[in-house]
């Protein structure tokens, strides 16, 4: 069992780092469920 799996979780990822999709990816075979994902650019 993860830490992550049966939560709701959104994700915010960077452009220049790590976008969301990756994340939210991650997240989804942690067991998590993705609410919202966007990849913003923080200047």
């Amino acid at each position: 069992m993860s830490l992550l799996e049966g939560k709701k979780v959104i994700i915010i990822g960077d452009r220049d780092g790590i976008p969301g999709d990756a994340i939210a990816e991650c997240a989804t075979s942690a067991g998590a469920e993705v609410i919202y994902s966007s990849t913003e650019c923080f200047v």
